[in-house]
C-alpha cells in the first residue's frame, strides 16, 4: 500500500508526542513492506529532515505555516478565518502530492495535526484518514485548560477569556463566531472522512461540545509505541535503585510538575531522589523553587536517553493536571515494566488495560493523593521482572486495525450532507469559503 503521512509538527529538532507517534507509525508501516512518505513543513529547513526525526523513508517539505499577521493576541479575539486558512494550505499541499485524481500517487493519506477541518480542503474522493490527538477538535487552544484548571466551558463567547480575560461584548461575539465556525467545520470533516480519536474520552467530549455530530465514520484507536525498542531498553537497564522517581515531559502549564513537587517534597522518604527530564517555559522557575539535594533537572534528553532513565526508575509519575488525551508517557512506562502513577483524568483511565501486572498503573483523584501514593510506593522495594515479549499497545498489535481502516475506501463519493447540530449560517459560511478559495 502507498501511504502518505501528513503533519505540521514535522520536521523538528525536538518533536513532541504527536510527531513521535507519526514517525513510529510510518517506520512500522515501512517495516511491514508498505511504501510510506511523510509530508510536512517546508519552512524548517530541508536538509536531512528524515534523519533528524528518525524516519527511515522520504520526507517531503510541502507547505509553510508562516504567520501572515493575524494579530489575535493584540486584538484580543480569535479570528474566524485564521485556522481555515492554514487548513486550506495543508489541504492544497496534499492535493499537489496526490497528483491526478484518476491516478493518485498514494492509496491513502493519513493526517495527524491540529487542524481538524483539513479534510474539507482535500480533493473529492480521496481516501483520507485523520487522527485526533488532542481536544483541538472543538477547543481553539487544543488543551481545555485555563487558570490552572480543566476548562468545562461550552459557551463559544466565553472562550474569549483564553485570549483576553476582560473581553467585552464585541470581542466575545467575534470569538463566538470563530469557535462556531471551527466546530462546525470539524463536524463536517468528521462526517466526510474517516477519523480516529486516540481515546474514547476525546470522542465523548467532542459530542458534548457538538451534540448530534455525525461520527459514523469515526473510530477509537489508542496511541501505540515501538515496543521492540522499549523492550530492548528494559532488558538493558540495570536494576532500579530504591527511591528513584522520574518526571518526564514538557515543563509547561497543565503538566503538573510544580504542583506535584510542592505536594510531594515533604512526604517523600529520606532516601528518595527525584529526576526531572524535559524543558519548557516553566523549567527555570521550577528549578529555582525546588533546587535541593536529591532533586536534579536534566533538561531535554533525546528519546533513547529518556527511555534509559525511565527503564531504571523505581517509579514513574505523570502528574498532568490537564486532561491528557492518550498519554504516551504513561504507555512508555507501562511498556518498560515500571510502576506508574497518574491522575484519573482525560483518557488516562483507558490505558489501565495495558498494565502488565496488578497495580502497575495507579490512578489518583487529586495531587495530595498522588503525592501520598508516591511516598508509599517509594517506601517499598522496587518491582523487578523480565518484561514480556508482547505488549497490547505495540504498533504491531494495533496496526491491523489501521490497515483495515486504510483499505476500507467507499466506492461512493465522500459525503457532504448537512450534519446534525450545524447551523444554516455556518453551512453557508463554509460553502462561501470553499468557493472563494477553491484552487
Amino acid at each position: 500500500m502507498r501511504i502518505l503521512m501528513v503533519s505540521e509538527d514535522l520536521p523538528g529538532a525536538r518533536i513532541g508526542g504527536l510527531g513521535k507517534h507519526v514517525v513510529t507509525l510510518a517506520n512500522r508501516l515501512l517495516a511491514a513492506g508498505h511504501a510510506v512518505d511523510i509530508l510536512g513543513r517546508s519552512d524548517r529547513g530541508q536538509q536531512g529532515c528524515a534523519a533528524q526525526i528518525g524516519f527511515n523513508g522520504r520526507f517531503i517539505g510541502a507547505f509553510d505555516l508562516a504567520h501572515p499577521g493575524w494579530k489575535e493576541t493584540q486584538l484580543g479575539v480569535f479570528n474566524p478565518f485564521k485556522r481555515p486558512f492554514f487548513a486550506r494550505k495543508i489541504g492544497h499541499a496534499i492535493g499537489r502530492a496526490i497528483g491526478r485524481a484518476d491516478r493518485p500517487a498514494y492509496d491513502v493519506v493519513h493526517y495527524h495535526g491540529h487542524l481538524p477541518m483539513v479534510g474539507l480542503y482535500v480533493p473529492d474522493g480521496l481516501n483520507f484518514v485523520q487522527t485526533r490527538h488532542d481536544q483541538g477538535s472543538e477547543c481553539l487552544t487544543h488543551l481545555r485548560f485555563r487558570d490552572g484548571a480543566v476548562c468545562d466551558n461550552l459557551v463559544p463567547g466565553k472562550c474569549s477569556a483564553c485570549i483576553r480575560i476582560d473581553a467585552g461584548p464585541v470581542r466575545q461575539a467575534i470569538t463566538a463566531q470563530a469557535v462556531d465556525v471551527y466546530r462546525s467545520q470539524s463536524a463536517h470533516a468528521f462526517a466526510r472522512h474517516k477519523t480516529v480519536f486516540v481515546s474514547d474520552f476525546l470522542r465523548r467530549h467532542f459530542l458534548r461540545a457538538v451534540p448530534g455530530a455525525d461520527l459514523a465514520r469515526c473510530s477509537v484507536i489508542h496511541n501505540f509505541v515501538d515496543y521492540p525498542r522499549l523492550h530492548a531498553a528494559a532488558i538493558a537497564a540495570p536494576a532500579p535503585p530504591r527511591g528513584g522517581l522520574l518526571l518526564a515531559g514538557r515543563i509547561d502549564a497543565g503538566k503538573g510538575f510544580a504542583e506535584f513537587l510542592d505536594a510531594a517534597t515533604e512526604q517523600l522518604p529520606p532516601h528518595a531522589t527525584v529526576t526531572v527530564v524535559g524543558d519548557g517555559p516553566e523549567r527555570p522557575a521550577l528549578e529555582r523553587r525546588h533546587a535541593r539535594p536529591g532533586t536534579r533537572f536534566l533538561g531535554w534528553q533525546d528519546y533513547d536517553a529518556t527511555l534509559a532513565l525511565a527503564a531504571r526508575a523505581h517509579l514513574c509519575v505523570v502528574p498532568s493536571l490537564c486532561e491528557e488525551a492518550c498519554s504516551t508517557t504513561v504507555l512508555e512506562a507501562l511498556a518498560l515494566g515500571r510502576p506508574c502513577l497518574a491522575l484519573a483524568r482525560g483518557g488516562t483511565p483507558e490505558l489501565a488495560q495495558y498494565a502488565q501486572y496488578p497495580g502497575q498503573l495507579v490512578l489518583a483523584d487529586s495531587l495530595p493523593e498522588l503525592a501520598a501514593l508516591a511516598a508509599q510506593r517509594l517506601g517499598q522495594a522496587p518491582y523487578v521482572a523480565r518484561p514480556p515479549s508482547t505488549f497490547g499497545a505495540d504498533a504491531a498489535v494495533l496496526l491491523p486495525r489501521l490497515l483495515e481502516l486504510y483499505a476500507n475506501h467507499p466506492d461512493h463519493p465522500a459525503r457532504t450532507e448537512h450534519h446534525a447540530g450545524a447551523t444554516d449560517f455556518l453551512d453557508h459560511h463554509l460553502h462561501l469559503e470553499q468557493r472563494r478559495h477553491a484552487p
